[in-house]
């Protein structure tokens, strides 16, 4: 999280080393940006992105014509910008999110994925569906209430899945009347759970305050609207500089092309021609003879793109396996532990209960061999446990019939990730954060 005091400004653009700002003395940060919403219910989550895409001019004038229809048919006497995101019959009749809604707006500085995640804590697993991926995560907090359990939880699940930013967003300061202790009271209060200070701004999503535009209604706020601290906010590229890493999605072949690539996202460093590499789990070595992408061969690639890779040596090479650097390969492993956010209600997770564990592109059998303890999101401490129920955050042990190549979670996201799978439904039980692994004895 950024350290930047809660009611202050951001650092200003033209402070940082090699940029230049533009007319108005801002400079735009480079690159795509996925950013999360995330809180408790109620807390205007959906109504702030809709204000975004709203205020941003970011929607076609037949879809302004059709939210003003729909909330003229529900009796609303303003514009309902939650039905922007909130897509689902179920979602709009009960005026809640359900599902993660993706949505896609860009602004003359910068692009942005959105997602748009809910707030129901039986809807945890779809919070970390969209932050597992995500460059930044705002936190709404009703300013009202202040930090609820599921905003803290929603905090702890943005900091274990090591979202490198979080934007604490203080709304509906409309009905505190703007009130700038009420603003300075929650920012504090969540600085203090997290452990550090994080960009803190207060707004309006209702009324768009500090939302795109700077709010009259509140002067004695001096740091930037929601949209410019998105639109100049850095994020380090980590997987860039991470040792190569690419699963095998799946093999291409052109047999009137003599060609035979294999397919897969970069989950970490880059590649080039030339580049010798490993494969695994057979431990064969060999150089990439070309990078290829749908529109065309590269020089080199890095994460996250998708590429085809074509190797100089013929090697039985399918999906699930692993092409690496050859240089820092990671070691085979059976047993894990790690942290896991069980999102199931149909039974709680004990020791012996028997999984599938997906991790990148490969599946295998897993079976818990302890719970540890869990996480108490309250207070962030450690309780001993038996067992993890519905939207539970606990450090466990698994045992996996085959092993897998995979890197800590703080060191790769993707690499050291993974969800749990019901064997019988084939329902997402839970999602994994590696944090250690041991080598494997079965291979």
């Amino acid at each position: 999280m950024s350290p930047s005091s809660p009611a202050g400004p951001a650092v200003p653009a033209d402070a940082l080393p090699g940029t230049a700002a533009d007319e108005d003395g801002f400079t735009p940060a480079d690159g795509l940006l996925r950013f999360a919403t995330a809180g408790a219910v109620d807390d205007g989550k959906s109504t702030l992105i809709g204000r975004l895409l709203h205020d941003s001019k970011s929607l076609l004038a037949d879809q302004v014509e059709a939210l003003e229809q729909a909330s003229a048919e529900r009796g609303d006497d303003v514009l309902d910008l939650a039905m922007l995101t909130d897509g689902l019959r179920a979602e709009r009749e009960q005026g809640i999110t359900i599902d993660v809604a993706h949505r896609y707006f860009e602004t003359v500085r910068r692009a942005f994925i959105i997602a748009d995640t809910p707030g129901h804590a039986q809807y945890t697993r779809n919070m970390v569906t969209g932050a597992s991926t995500a460059d930044l995560a705002i936190v709404l907090v009703d300013a009202r209430h202040g930090l609820t359990e599921q905003s803290r939880r929603h905090a702890v699940l943005a900091g274990l899945l090591r979202v490198p930013e979080v934007v604490l967003a203080v709304n509906k300061m409309d009905l505190v009347d703007y009130d700038e202790q009420v603003f300075r009271d929650v920012a504090a209060e969540f600085a203090e759970f997290v452990g550090h200070g994080c960009t803190a701004i207060p707004l309006s999503a209702l009324h768009g305050d500090n939302v795109v535009e700077r709010s009259a209604a509140m002067p004695w706020y001096e740091g930037p609207a929601l949209l410019e601290h998105l639109e100049q906010v850095r994020i380090a590229d980590d997987n860039s500089t991470m040792d190569f890493r690419m699963p095998v999605q799946c093999v291409i072949r052109a047999p009137e092309r003599d060609y035979r690539g294999y397919a897969g996202q970069i989950s970490g460093g880059s590649v080039a021609a030339g580049d010798e590499v490993l494969h695994l789990p057979s431990g064969m070595r060999s150089r990439v003879s070309s990078v290829d992408t749908a529109d065309g061969a590269l020089v080199s690639a890095q994460a996250p793109l998708s590429i085809s890779l074509r190797l100089a040596d013929d090697i039985d090479v399918g999906r699930g396996d692993l092409l690496c650097a050859a240089a820092n390969a990671p070691e085979p492993a059976d047993e894990l532990s790690a942290t896991v956010c069980w999102m199931t209600a149909a039974a709680p997770l004990r020791p012996g209960t028997r999984l599938l564990f997906k991790h990148t592109t490969r599946t295998v059998k897993a079976v818990v061999t302890e719970v540890r303890h869990r996480l108490d999101v309250t207070t962030l401490s450690r309780e001993p446990a038996t067992e993890l129920g519905l939207n539970d955050i606990g450090e466990v042990g698994l045992r996996l019939a085959q092993p897998i190549f995979c890197d800590p979670y703080e060191r790769n996201r993707l690499t050291g990730g993974g969800v749990l799978i019901d064997e019988t439904t084939h329902a997402t039980a839970g999602a994994v954060l590696i944090t250690e692994a041991n080598p494997g004895t079965r291979s």
